[in-house]
């Protein structure tokens, strides 16, 4: 089973740029999903945007715009690049993978508790 380690996680102020990587143990193979979540104080865990099928989907309004993801296959990576970042983007980021068969997939719209979840990383954005 893969699994997932994120780092990048720091304290900046607003308006800065920051890059998330999440590294996974072995080659994510297709047609496993990938998606980066956030997990802000007093609301769930929501999903930020996803890679299926190789389609980006943004998730969050908030973000659109501002954050973006790429997949490298052959360095095992998922990178978040967060733009313009406001204070609302504080949260604790989460790589997560769903490798179930593809017709099971629902781009992270319906969550399973099959998913692979990394630890997650720190972000504080200050005003």
């Amino acid at each position: 089973q893969v699994h997932l380690v994120e780092s990048g996680g720091l304290s900046v102020q607003a308006g800065a740029f920051l890059k998330l990587s999440c590294v996974a143990s072995i080659e994510v193979p297709y047609p496993c999903a990938l998606a980066w979540y956030l997990h802000a104080p007093v609301i769930t865990r929501d999903v930020v945007l996803s890679i299926s099928n190789y389609k980006i989907t943004t998730h969050a309004e908030s973000v659109q715009g501002r954050f973006t993801v790429s997949r490298d296959n052959d360095k095992h990576t998922f990178d978040l690049q967060m733009s313009l970042l406001q204070t609302e983007d504080t949260a604790v980021y989460y790589c997560t993978a769903d490798c179930r068969p593809l017709v099971l997939q629902t781009n992270f719209i319906v969550p399973s508790k099959s998913y692979v979840w990394g630890q997650g990383t720190q972000v504080t954005v200050s005003s």
